[in-house]
């Protein structure tokens, strides 16, 4: 290897672009393999099984998800020295998951809070580590979360959930290795995180609310996908039905997807067949799910243009001109 090419390396690995491509094509490519193994029939299944009434409990659902989540996003928020009201990260948290979801690569909505919050608290780059903290957090619950349920009720999917962890964590490690930590300034910037983490998290009382808020983001998605896999007419346990819905909810938590699309599809059938009720359902039961989760976030894509008109308006008063009209002196 010339010396050149670790450099080249690490300016791919900081790409932006070149990790959206990838994400965009792995993601593709899953829902491609998918739709080959399957056919399309159990997509527009899934797709055609919506109804009013799958729509709204959806829509009720996601407003308390998303409530708890921008509870999560105070507590850290607020730990780390930064004003945020729960009204405020309410609406700006509906604005980012309506923009994950719409918007190719799945995180311009958090960069989005994370600037929007951080211009009006006059900190971007601190609160762009209180997004970054709160949704690792989330992360760390749901996995902790699947793991102990899956030893109790879900054994088989043990050694896929600690693979898939062990990829991720394979996977930082190679990136910190290569265009991080061979820099001074790169070791500090870890070191400099890791003490906001502890200061974002570091209490027990941060701790267990964080925890409660990402339990109750992950039983309404739960919930959702139980009504998707009802609505397509599958049977099953309740304890089967709640391990299947914690493998699907991390199959979409995989970056490599096409607004959630992909990853989690095939997931879904796998799981399924494995449990017995076939790779079809669990694609149908998925693509349900997908949509459901798409129109969940529709508030989300009126308080975004709320915001745009708001701020286009604004905008034209602050270039209005000002007319100073001399004062005149009226002599007796």
């Amino acid at each position: 290897m010339t010396p050149a090419e670790p450099s080249r390396l690490r300016a791919a690995l900081r790409s932006r672009w070149l990790r959206v491509t990838i994400r965009l094509v792995v993601g593709l490519a899953a829902l491609l393999t998918v739709i080959a193994y399957v056919g399309t029939g159990p997509l527009l299944t899934g797709i055609l099984s919506i109804d009013a009434g799958t729509i709204a409990a959806a829509l009720a659902l996601s407003a308390v998800a998303t409530a708890a989540a921008a509870w999560r996003w105070c507590v850290i928020a607020t730990r780390l020295g930064l004003d945020l009201s729960w009204a405020t990260a309410f609406g700006r948290y509906y604005q980012s998951q309506f923009l994950n979801t719409v918007i190719p690569g799945g995180i311009v909505g958090d960069v989005h809070r994370a600037v929007g919050h951080g211009q009006s608290a006059g900190n971007i780059t601190q609160s762009a580590r209180a997004v970054v903290i709160e949704r690792t957090a989330g992360q760390l619950v749901q996995i902790s979360l699947s793991l102990i349920i899956f030893l109790f009720v879900g054994a088989q999917f043990v050694g896929l959930l600690l693979a898939g962890v062990a990829v991720v964590l394979g996977i930082i490690v190679v990136t910190l290795a290569v265009a991080v930590l061979p820099y001074p300034r790169g070791r500090a910037a870890v070191m400099r995180e890791v003490r906001e983490l502890h200061a974002g998290l570091g209490s027990t009382r941060a701790l267990a609310q964080v925890s409660v808020a990402s339990v109750i983001v992950i039983s309404c998605h739960v919930a959702t996908f139980a009504i998707a896999t009802a609505a397509i007419g599958v049977t099953v346990s309740g304890s089967q039905l709640l391990v299947l819905a914690l493998l699907v909810l991390l199959g979409a938590s995989i970056p490599f997807s096409i607004g959630g699309w992909g990853p989690r599809e095939g997931i879904a059938g796998w799981s399924f067949a494995v449990a017995g009720l076939g790779a079809s359902a669990g694609v149908a039961a998925s693509a349900l799910f997908g949509v459901l989760t798409i129109i969940a976030v529709a508030p989300g894509a009126v308080m975004t243009l709320v915001s745009v008109i708001r701020r286009r308006a604004s905008d034209r008063l602050e270039a209005r001109p000002v007319l100073v009209t001399p004062d005149l002196e009226t002599s007796p």
